[in-house]
This record gives structure tokens, sequence and C-alpha cells, in this order.
């Protein structure tokens, strides 16, 4: 392969044959760093390796790219990098069978976890940052399997 051939994974691209499939697209800093991560660490599938990187994460996609300025197809908007800090509005969700076992693996891996599992009644989960800071939770549902609901926020109660 010559430097301007790309190597692509035809059969796992992100390309319904009807309807249409969610991906994730997050900008970050450093593609081969994160595309690391999302396939060394995590497991993930590499499709495309840059321009954009795309991972194939079970049953979902991550695309990733660094930052730009506007584009024709979305003029005066600029895809800027994630701030990591202590507020969020945005994160991913990974649903797992055995969050234990996912827990060791990725903290074996090189994953970031911000605690270990915590047991929520409805779920257990833990949250994890990738390179860039990006939130993802981790979750393996339980009591929610059974009727049983995580708790209300006090904020969330009447009166």
């Amino acid at each position: 392969m010559t430097e301007h051939e790309t190597n692509i994974d035809f059969a796992d691209l992100p390309t319904p044959s009807e309807g249409f499939l969610a991906t994730l697209f997050i900008t970050v800093r450093k593609v081969a760093r994160s595309r690391a991560f999302y396939s060394e660490v995590l497991g993930g599938k590499v499709v495309l390796e840059e321009n954009p990187c795309m991972v194939k994460l079970a049953n979902s996609w991550i695309i990733m790219n660094p930052g730009g300025p506007p584009t024709p197809d979305k003029p005066d908007i600029s895809v800027v990098n994630y701030e990591p800090g202590d507020t969020t509005s945005i994160f991913l969700n990974l649903r797992v069978a055995d969050i234990d076992t996912c827990y060791r693996e990725w903290s074996d891996r090189g994953a970031n976890f911000l605690t270990p599992p915590i047991d929520r009644g409805a779920e257990i989960r833990c949250y994890m940052r990738d390179p860039d800071g990006y939130l993802i939770e981790v979750g393996q549902s339980t009591g929610i399997l059974s009727g049983h609901l995580a708790a209300k926020r006090p904020e969330d109660l009447p009166g």
C-alpha cells in the first residue's frame, strides 16, 4: 500500500441499507491516541484510520477528527476541542453485560475510571474519561430488570 492509499474496512462502515443508524462524532486533539483508546482499551474495531477515524464499538461507531473552521454545509459553525472540567452536557453511555469484568479489563488496558462501579439500585455504574477528557458512563442494568428504579433526586420530589 502506498502512502496515499487508505485501508478501509468496507464491511463495517456505518452504512445502513435502509432507515438510519446512530453514530457519535467526537472532536479529538490526537486521532492516533483516541483511535488507540477506543480500539485497544475498549476493544473496538478500526474501520477507517483517519479523515475521519471510525471505530466500530460493539453495535455503534465512534467517529473522530480534529476540530476545524466552518464548512459550506455548516456555515458559521466551528468544530472545537472539548474542554474537560467538572461539568458536562453530553456523554457516551456504554451498557455492559458484566461491569466488574469490563472495569477490571479496561483498567488493566489503561482506562481512567473516576470510581469503581457503584450499585445505584437500578443499575451498577461507574464513569471514565477518554484521552480528550470526554466522560463515558459504563453501566450494567440490575434492579431495573425487576422494576426497581433509581431513587429520585431531592430536587425532583414535590414541594
